[in-house]
C-alpha cells in the first residue's frame, strides 16, 4: 500500500517576501512585487520590469567563499531550503540521511553564470574562464549543493521541464515517498533568470508585458487587457515526509499531498494546446490519483501567466474537467503579484495551496479590472476571500507542452 505524504515545512525567497510570514502577508493583501529592473541597465529592452528580489543577501545563508562559487539560482535554493527545514522543525543531524532525498526543478539553471563566462571568453579569451564555470551553471547543481550543505544522501534529481519543472519535482518526490524509497524529500524549484540574455530572449518572442510605466499593474492574468507575462526570480521549497515519519517526530502538518498528474501536449514548442487538452488530462490524472471527485475541489492556483492565449487555454481546460462545478471553484493566479518564476513557479504555488488550506484564506488575482468573455470563471478578483478549503490544486504548464498538476488536501 502506498504511503501517505504530508507537507511539514515551507521555505521561499520571492519578489514579495522571504520566509513564510512576510510572503503570506503580501500574497493575501495583494501586494505586487513587480518593479523596474535594477540588476542591469534594461533601457534597450521593450520590457524593463520584473519580479526582482532586492532584499536578498546570500551571506545570510552562506560564507563568502561558498557564495562566490555558486550561481544566484543556487543561492536561492540554499536559502529556501534553510527556511523550509527550520519551518519543519528538522535538525538535519537527527535524520537518517540516506533516507532523505532532494528533487529540485529549474528551467534555465545557472544562466547568469553562462552569460558572464561567455562575456569573459569573448573579451579575455579561453584561458580566463573560471574553473567553477561548469559546476556553477549546470541545472542539477542547486540540488547537489543543498545535499552537500546538509549531508542528505538519498536520491538527488533535477526536473527540467520549463515552467512545469518544480511541479514535476514535487510530484516525483511524492512518488518516491509513496513507494517507501525515502522518508523525507526536499523539493520544489529555483530560478534566477533576470539577466540581459534571458530578458532579451523572451522579449524577442514578444511574450512579456511592456507595461513599463505601471509595473505593479503589468501582470494581469485573465484580464482582457493582459499583454504578456512578467519574469520573476526566487525559490520555493517544501519538506515532504511520509505520514509515519512526520507523526513519529510529532511534526506540524500543513496538508496532505494527495495526487499528481503529468502529460504532454505534443503540440508546439512554446504555445499550449489552444483547447487545453493536455492541461485537462493532467488535472484529471491528478484527481484520479488522489481519489478525489472534481466536485470536491475548492481552490485552484492557476498557471495563469497573463498571456493572451495561455489564460484562455487554461480556462477551457478547467471548464472541461469540472463542467458545471468550474464556476463554483475559487481560482487565482498569484503570478499577478510575484510575476512568473519559471521553473520555480510550481514550488511557490504548491506552498500557497497548503497555506490556503491551513488559513482558510484564498489570495486574489490582482489587476483583474476588465472581464474577458473567453475567461469566464471566478478568479477571486483583487481581494482575498475567506473560505474553508479542503482540496486545492496547483497547475503548471511549460514550453514544449509540459503539463503538471498536484492536488493538496486538508490533513485528517
Amino acid at each position: 500500500m502506498d504511503k501517505r505524504v504530508v507537507v511539514t515545512g515551507v521555505g521561499m525567497v520571492t519578489p514579495v517576501g522571504t520566509g513564510r510570514d512576510k510572503f503570506w502577508d503580501s500574497i493575501v493583501n495583494g501586494r505586487s512585487g513587480i518593479v523596474p529592473i535594477t540588476r542591469f541597465d534594461a533601457h534597450q529592452l521593450p520590457t524593463r520590469i520584473a519580479g526582482e528580489i532586492r532584499d536578498f543577501d546570500p551571506l545570510d545563508y552562506l560564507d563568502k567563499k561558498e557564495a562566490r562559487r555558486m550561481d544566484r539560482y543556487t543561492h536561492f535554493a540554499i536559502a529556501a531550503t534553510n527556511i523550509a527545514l527550520e519551518d519543519a522543525g528538522i535538525q538535519p543531524d537527527q535524520l537518517e540521511k540516506e533516507r532523505v532525498g532532494i528533487l529540485l526543478g529549474s528551467g534555465v539553471g545557472g544562466i547568469e553564470t553562462v552569460e558572464n563566462q561567455a562575456r569573459v571568453l569573448i573579451e579575455k579569451g579561453p584561458g580566463r574562464i573560471s574553473p567553477f564555470f561548469v559546476p556553477m551553471m549546470i541545472a542539477n547543481i542547486a540540488g547537489a549543493q543543498v545535499a552537500i550543505s546538509y549531508g542528505f544522501k538519498g536520491p538527488n534529481l533535477t526536473s527540467v521541464s520549463a515552467c512545469a519543472s518544480s511541479t514535476n519535482s514535487i510530484g516525483e518526490a511524492f512518488r518516491l515517498i509513496q513507494r517507501g524509497e525515502v522518508d523525507v524529500m526536499v523539493t520544489g524549484g529555483t530560478e534566477a533568470p533576470i539577466i540581459p540574455l534571458a530578458m532579451a530572449g523572451f522579449c524577442s518572442m514578444k511574450a512579456m508585458s511592456t507595461r513599463n510605466d505601471a509595473p505593479e499593474k503589468a501582470s494581469r492574468p485573465f484580464d482582457r487587457e493582459r499583454d504578456g507575462f512578467i519574469m520573476g526570480e526566487g525559490a520555493g521549497v517544501l519538506i515532504l515526509e511520509s505520514l509515519d515519519h512526520a507523526l513519529a517526530r510529532n511534526a506540524r502538518i500543513y496538508a496532505e499531498l494527495a495526487g499528481y498528474g503529468v502529460t504532454c501536449d505534443a503540440y508546439h514548442i512554446t504555445a499550449s494546446d489552444p483547447e487545453g487538452e493536455g492541461a485537462a488530462r493532467a488535472m484529471e490524472l491528478a484527481l484520479r490519483d488522489a481519489g478525489i471527485d472534481p466536485g470536491e475541489v475548492d481552490y485552484i492556483n492557476a498557471h495563469g501567466t497573463s498571456t493572451p492565449v495561455g489564460d484562455i487555454s487554461e480556462t477551457k481546460a478547467i471548464t472541461k474537467v469540472f463542467r458545471e462545478h468550474a464556476r463554483d471553484i475559487a481560482i487565482s493566479s498569484t503570478k499577478s503579484m510575484t510575476g512568473h518564476l519559471l521553473g520555480a513557479a510550481g514550488g511557490i504555488e504548491t506552498i500557497i495551496c497548503a497555506l490556503v488550506i491551513v488559513n482558510s484564506i484564498i489570495p486574489p488575482t490582482i489587476n483583474y479590472e476588465h472581464p474577458d468573455p473567453e475567461c469566464d470563471l471566478y478568479y477571486v478578483p483583487n481581494k482575498a476571500v475567506s473560505r474553508n478549503v479542503k482540496v486545492a490544486m496547483s497547475n503548471s504548464f511549460g514550453f514544449g507542452g509540459h503539463n503538471a498538476t498536484v492536488v493538496v488536501k486538508k490533513y485528517e
